[in-house]
């Protein structure tokens, strides 16, 4: 399992130069290799274990599990309500009457595996945009200031030129500002698609999935339908027919164990909660992004809070004279500068941004 998973380490790589925020890292790199992982983990015990066992006299058990994996297994929903033991043999099972309308069919578990995967290509997607449109723009302009460790007379050199570009480039940095909050953006609407598709996918049932497994702790033991088990059945029915001896039709009901169900259920729990944390964030990072937008008195504070050392005056200054694009490339800065260059590069370009603009002005 660890040769499996090892590969899914090169994810959680220290990034040296950050280019994003880090809720916009859970989304794309902590939730990318959740969802492998899952995916992973689903794949090698639905092909190296047993993903289904059925029991049925009179023709090759191997025959039924592969036509039961292959083609669907039902359950009775009325019959999780019944007491096991006493009116049904397991949750779910129990005589169709060949009454089609009232089975519930379950084949969304055989697909399981390959939807945990193209999830997370999709959560993913942003992160491939970002990389693509940010280009390697904060890495080439820091230039290793990230460490102070280096000759003074090499890491002046470095802070003219990282203010010499500053300076030539002011009032070019909207889209770039833009692309990334579309970007945060995408995150958000991925994982409310992604809720939406998952309900859909099994029937309606994953939207309310997490509460009700929450619920079940205040429930008597032999009053709860456990929503794990009914999306999840671990035992099913599987209809085989075959043509008898006098060449008439011969029906045979069998009942099949889905051991790769107890994975599934509990994958699925973990992603709900998960979702929906990731979800709540990813809303309050976009009313945080909002405010920055809209309200510009508080970007000399987001300025500040960046890194103290900066006095508010330079912050106060920088952020009323460079537009939102500009002041977002200098907080971005704030997250790979050596604090102490950090606070040079703005103190200097503080002054030198006024002139410049003053002059255009006039």
């Amino acid at each position: 399992m660890y040769k499996l998973l090892g590969g899914l380490k090169n994810y959680f790589k220290w990034q040296d130069i950050q280019t994003d925020n880090a809720v916009f890292r859970l989304h794309n790199i902590f939730t990318t290799v959740l969802l492998l992982t899952c995916s992973l983990i689903i794949t090698a015990t639905q092909y190296v274990g047993q993903p289904i066992s059925c029991i049925v006299s009179g023709i090759p058990t191997h025959v039924v599990n592969t036509f039961c994996w292959i083609s669907s297994t039902f359950t009775m929903p009325d019959a999780f309500r019944r007491q096991v033991g006493k009116e049904v043999a397991h949750p779910g099972v129990h005589n169709d009457f060949d009454d089609e309308d009232a089975k519930k069919y379950y084949t969304y578990y055989q697909w399981v595996c390959f939807v945990l995967f193209f999830q997370a290509i999709a959560c993913y997607t942003p992160k491939y945009l970002w990389d693509m449109f940010e280009g390697g723009l904060l890495r080439t302009i820091v230039m290793g200031l990230n460490l102070a460790i280096c000759p003074e007379e090499e890491k002046c050199a470095k802070k003219s030129n990282l203010l010499d570009y500053l300076l030539k480039h002011i009032k070019r940095h909207k889209l770039y500002a833009i692309r990334y909050w579309v970007c945060e953006a995408l995150c958000l609407v991925n994982i409310i698609v992604q809720l939406y598709l998952m309900n859909k996918f099994f029937d309606g049932e994953f939207m309310s999935y997490g509460l009700r497994v929450m619920g079940l702790s205040d429930v008597p033991q032999d009053d709860r339908v456990d929503p794990m088990i009914y999306i999840f059945p671990r035992v099913t029915k599987c209809i085989f027919h075959k043509y008898g001896a006098s060449g008439s039709i011969q029906k045979h009901d069998s009942l099949c164990i889905l051991p790769l169900n107890i994975v599934n259920e509990k994958t699925y729990v973990f992603i709900w909660f998960w979702f929906i944390i990731l979800a709540i964030l990813l809303i309050g990072l976009l009313i945080y992004r909002a405010m920055i937008i809209f309200l510009p008195k508080i970007r000399p504070r987001v300025l500040n809070a960046r890194n103290r050392m900066v006095p508010r005056e330079i912050c106060q200054a920088l952020s009323n004279k460079l537009d939102i694009g500009d002041w977002w490339l200098i907080y971005m800065l704030g997250h790979n500068l050596d604090p102490i260059i950090y606070k040079d590069v703005l103190a200097e370009l503080a002054k030198q941004v006024e002139p410049r603009r003053t002059k255009s002005v006039s």
